[in-house]
């Protein structure tokens, strides 16, 4: 029987089937035998096929059909392995705050990069409009102005004041979207304001270290009463990339990849070389220095300190 998987907990998945019930899946065991390198070998979002055990109202997972797409980063404790945290998405939501807690350019770049990789189209949701100063709202327009430029959709919101709300539900219809962001951005309470029903559990902000409280512990889909599904994902504190070669990283830079063809040397990696049409960009303030910073760390595979770059 055909289902699609709205739930992992690990060893068990919970999967929807076409008449609305929900069952208790696990995997059969070999599937874990394949060489597969990641901790989660089927994620939220994934079409698959299962037979009931014999007695019992659980069933087993023998088939995960081919993914259209995924989004993917180094799994938190083993760095050679990935985690998949959703698949076959039709958009990515990125929601960003710039205080409360502080969303750095770096992070943004690494998310939007894995998506363009995997093919993911994504939309920029900066929340919490209702509660920046003029300072911070410069920030934002600066960000907003930068991502727009480059050819990304940006969206101003506020999840607690109903602000553009309709905008995103629009997008949202009949599709699966993703909710993706550090901890304490508001992905919850915006699936909350759009489908109040959900009811799903939210946490204050830590006032000493400007973080968000894990609230969500497990990827999970929801479906939408106006058509589609959602997909709400934990908080994520550091986005590693994976599996990318310095070479390549350009061509996950929309802006990068228009320019890459004019420098002078074919495998140029826009650092030292001279004649490179990038390096002119950037000093001409064609291309953003905070997206040449944050290709400079990929390329220098710097998974530390990207975090604290904000708005230099």
């Amino acid at each position: 029987m055909k289902g699609i998987v709205t739930k992992s907990t690990g060893s068990w998945y919970t999967v929807y089937i076409e008449n609305g019930e929900r069952i208790d899946c696990r995997l059969k065991g070999k599937f874990r035998m394949k060489g597969i390198k990641s901790t989660n070998p089927v994620a939220v979002g994934d079409y698959i096929n299962f037979e009931y055990e014999e007695g019992k109202e659980t069933g087993v997972i023998n088939k995960i059909f081919e993914r259209k797409n995924y989004i993917i980063r180094k799994s938190v404790n083993l760095s050679k392995q990935t985690h998949i945290i959703a698949s076959n998405i039709d958009i990515a939501f990125l929601l960003v705050t710039i205080d409360n807690p502080p969303t750095s350019p770096g992070f943004i770049d690494r998310f939007l990069a894995t998506a363009e990789a995997y093919s993911i189209p994504v939309i920029i949701l900066f929340n919490k409009i209702d509660m920046y100063n003029d300072d911070e709202l410069e920030k934002l327009a600066m960000l907003e102005a930068v991502y727009t430029e480059i050819g990304y959709s940006c969206i101003a919101i506020s999840a607690t004041k109903n602000i553009d709300i309709d905008k995103v539900k629009n997008l949202m219809k009949d599709k699966t979207t993703m909710f993706s962001g550090h901890s304490g951005v508001g992905k919850s309470t915006l699936i909350n304001t759009m489908e109040p029903t959900l009811n799903l559990k939210t946490a204050e902000i830590s006032k000493q270290h400007k973080q968000g409280l894990h609230t969500t512990t497990f990827a999970e889909m929801f479906e939408l009463s106006f058509g589609g599904f959602i997909i709400d994902t934990p908080g994520i504190k550091g986005f590693g990339v994976f599996d990318f070669k310095p070479q390549e990283i350009t061509d996950y830079f929309p802006e990068f990849f228009k320019l890459k063809s004019k420098c002078k040397f074919n495998n140029c990696l826009h650092i030292n070389e001279p004649n490179c049409a990038i390096k002119k960009s950037v000093e001409e303030g064609e291309i953003a220095y905070s997206r040449y910073n944050s290709y400079l760390q990929m390329v220098e595979g710097d998974e530390e300190h990207y975090r604290t770059d904000i708005y230099s």
